[in-house]
């Protein structure tokens, strides 16, 4: 098959790149031109404008979009929708809230253009261990979208699903991170106490290398985390602070809203949130009560 691939940055790049070798015809497109050329060398078809793209592909086309969640998909959206046609498919594989699938999908029917959401998770690995996809969209659709799927996952019969309508891909994809959040944060923890039980003196890495075999909690994260720990033991050099994408934030928002209790989920979420204060005007807040009340002393700034 053919296809246009919009957004060239790693992730999109290693996409174009595992199509490629799949036998797949991939036009894509970048604003960054260097991103454009990287793709081209590994023997993709490159084009400098999203009009220039659209030229390319023979009807009805198939354009895959790797860009942030939000304004910017709207935007591209926007931009391809006067060079498209009645039959084309746009695939958006990024980390999109599926309520702007939906909205995205009704707004594209009235020109009869389909829409595809399609969860991905892989990250940096995906390029040589396949990508888990997670698809939402029209039946008849997504099946004749196969022989692009099928390539791109760990393989053809496995890593990747259609999961239900428009919008249902994105929405696994975000359980999907909720999930994450919480296995990061479990084994964060973990290791955490062992790091203070100074007086064992644990390998971390050691460990970490015990689990990942026969162990109940062996995983392919266990697994990076592992390396991790061999390259740098002590973590020298990094800052405590944790960045989330917002689908942890999604996920919390939806169980509320399903009145589901998800308290792993949701503290791993404020976890995150809790790394980057410098100075947490709350705990400060706490030492202040308990000396008000009990007149307990309070440690000021530069104090042993």
């Amino acid at each position: 098959m053919e296809l246009g691939m919009v957004g060239l940055g790693r992730m999109g790049a290693n996409m174009t790149e595992r199509l490629v070798r799949g036998g797949h015809r991939v036009v894509g497109y970048d604003p960054n031109p260097a991103a454009v050329k990287r793709v081209v060398d590994k023997s993709a078809q490159g084009a400098d404008s999203l009009a220039a793209m659209i030229k390319q592909l023979k009807s009805p086309r198939v354009i895959w979009l790797m860009v942030p969640a939000g304004d910017p998909v709207d935007q591209t959206i926007e931009a391809l929708r006067p060079s498209l046609s009645a039959g084309d498919i746009i695939i958006d594989g990024g980390n999109t809230n599926y309520k702007d699938d939906l909205r995205r999908a009704k707004n594209l029917a009235q020109n009869r253009i389909h829409l595809v959401d399609a969860g991905t998770s892989g990250g940096v690995w995906g390029l040589t261990e396949g990508y888990s996809l997670m698809i939402g969209g029209d039946k008849d659709i997504v099946r004749s979208l196969e022989p692009i799927f099928k390539t791109l996952a760990p393989g053809p019969d496995k890593g990747w699903g259609h999961v239900g309508p428009v919008g249902a891909g994105h929405f696994v994809k975000m359980v999907h991170n909720g999930i994450e959040y919480g296995m990061m944060q479990a084994y964060a923890e973990g290791l955490a106490i062992f790091k203070a039980k100074t007086e064992f003196n644990l390998d971390l890495h050691q460990i970490t290398e015990i689990w990942r075999f026969g162990s109940v909690v062996r995983s392919w994260l266990l697994d990076l985390t592992a390396e991790a720990l061999g390259q740098n033991p002590d973590l020298k050099g990094i800052e405590a602070y944790v960045s989330d994408s917002g689908e942890g934030r999604w996920t919390v928002a939806e169980a509320i809203d399903l009145n589901v209790s998800a308290p792993v989920i949701t503290l791993s979420l404020l976890r995150r949130l809790r790394s980057r204060e410098e100075e947490p005007f709350a705990d400060k807040l706490l030492a202040v009560m308990r000396q008000q009340f009990g007149g307990h002393a309070v440690k000021t700034a530069g104090q042993d």
